[in-house]
């Protein structure tokens, strides 16, 4: 029988505030347990939950992002559960009235096409604390600095057919949430986190099989690999006459394999109800547009427009527009360099690969965009060749100075005198008899080919200083 996946995902954007969303707690991450943890996000008896306004601005941004609705009256529930990190007894959430409805992104899939995965909804809500096992021997200890701080719950609808889709969904939340500017997506501190709801049905069934959630997974390659390890379970267990359980999963990396955390509830089980220490949240024209006046150029909109702009391949623009930061930069380096193509091979290759190196983001590199410009402008005008701009490349990137100053000190300007490499020119031919002959007598189709040995003892004698093009223009033209 050939089965079919359904996947959607439930992520988690920790919202960039510096207090939390119902009180002043401070959310910076790192501090020691229990040290940001208020009388409110403690639920102590006879304190009141006030909502940031900062948090709900960030919704709204999030929502005009995605073309979703933005709703004008939304409402916080209690979400009733018990568990150690949860002081109150109850997570305040949104339930039927979320701040943001439907809304649509679209994802790059390896083959190139394009598909669209709609969003259900995002709610705000507020996080739990966090339980700690491992040094308790025996005991669990509890930190609630993470209580209260602000969450957006992103729901999507379940379009996915894939683990690979599902990795391409979420990675284009992330890079939205950080476009705008409402979360850092630093998965490593939990500021970003993924459920998934994984199914199989038999290909061509209309009706959903019965889904597992597995969860809090942070990082995109887990995510691939727990949905692939559950899509396969499931399948197992089907085929060998078993029945597929609702239930939460968790995902062990170290073993590669999901396992089962508890039965998974339905919305009842919760017992919802508004919250009534919490007025509905009204908003009008006038602050939905305030929220949305600093959006800043979204990731599609930019990545259409480098190519229409500077020329570039599709690939070129989806990698260039992957951060706002690299985007930002590129565009600094084009402007710079006048030249796109030459900026985006440059970017994306030779600082790209420095950068994976180290370890580093494109912010902390330590050749900044313009003077990565300055660098192309000497290609371009034939100060240097790429050969050479590669070794002056590393010399900026320890930290010797600009461009033109390592080339200045290291003597690397390009020999462009016609006269001086037409006599260099000479002698090598004169050295290289054999050579020539085995050339001139040589198929026209070979002598390309052919012609690098020429070049390399040009090359050799110049100290790599030689422009490569006037050498090879003076080769044929001497050659015949």
């Amino acid at each position: 029988m050939q089965w079919e996946t359904v996947i959607g995902l439930e992520i988690h954007a920790q919202l960039a505030t510096r207090s939390k969303i119902f009180s002043g707690a401070a959310t910076a991450f790192g501090a020691s347990p229990n040290t940001q943890a208020c009388v409110i996000d403690l639920g102590m008896p006879g304190v009141l939950p006030v909502l940031n306004r900062e948090a709900v601005r960030m919704a709204v941004k999030f929502g005009r992002a995605i073309h979703a609705e933005v709703g004008e009256r939304s409402v916080f529930a209690r979400k009733n559960y018990f568990y150690p990190d949860l002081p109150k007894g109850y997570q305040i959430s949104q339930f039927e009235l979320p701040i943001v409805g439907k809304g649509a992104v679209e994802i790059v899939l390896e083959d190139g096409s394009v598909k669209t995965v709609g969003v259900t909804r995002a709610h705000l809500e507020e996080d739990a604390g966090k339980s700690l096992h491992e040094d308790f021997h025996g005991l669990t200890g509890v930190d609630l600095n993470r209580a209260g701080v602000p969450l957006l719950e992103i729901v999507s609808e379940p379009d996915m057919r894939s683990a690979a889709e599902a990795v391409a969904y979420a990675r284009k939340i992330h890079q939205i949430v950080r476009y705008i500017g409402i979360c850092d997506g630093n998965m490593q501190e939990g500021s970003f986190r993924m459920d998934a709801n994984v199914s199989v049905r038999p290909r061509g069934q209309e009706a959903f099989g019965t889904r597992a959630e597995l969860k809090n997974i942070n990082s995109f390659r887990f995510l691939e690999r727990a949905i692939n390890f559950e899509v396969g379970r499931q399948i197992d267990l089907v085929e060998s006459g078993g029945t597929v359980v609702q239930e939460t999963r968790l995902y062990d990396s170290h073993r590669d394999e999901t396992r089962s955390m508890r039965s998974k509830e339905e919305a009842n089980d919760y017992r919802y109800f508004p919250d009534p220490d919490l007025l509905p949240v009204e908003l009008d024209e006038a602050f939905i547009e305030a929220a949305v006046a600093d959006m800043p150029e979204l990731p599609d909109i930019k990545r259409h427009r480098f190519q229409d702009a500077y020329g570039l391949s599709a690939y070129d623009a989806e990698v260039l527009t992957a951060s706002r930061e690299q985007a930002d930069y590129f565009e600094t380096v084009a402007e710079r360099a006048g030249d796109a193509k030459l900026a985006a091979n440059w970017v994306m290759v030779e600082l790209g690969g420095a950068l994976n190196r180290e370890g580093l983001d494109i912010g902390a590199s330590p050749v900044s965009a313009d003077a990565l410009g300055g660098l192309l402008e000497r290609i371009r005008d034939n100060t240097i060749s790429g050969k050479i701009a590669k070794e002056v490349f590393a010399a900026m990137w320890a930290g010797e100075g600009d461009a033109d100053g390592i080339i200045d000190a290291r003597g690397l300007r390009q020999i462009t005198d016609t006269g001086a490499l037409e006599a260099i020119v000479d002698e090598v031919l004169a050295a290289s008899g054999p050579q020539v002959d085995n050339y001139r007598a040589a198929d026209p189709g070979k002598q390309p080919r052919m012609l690098g040995f020429f070049v390399g003892q040009i090359m050799k004698r110049t100290q790599g200083k030689a422009n490569p093009k006037q050498v090879n223009e003076l080769l044929r033209k001497k050659l015949g």
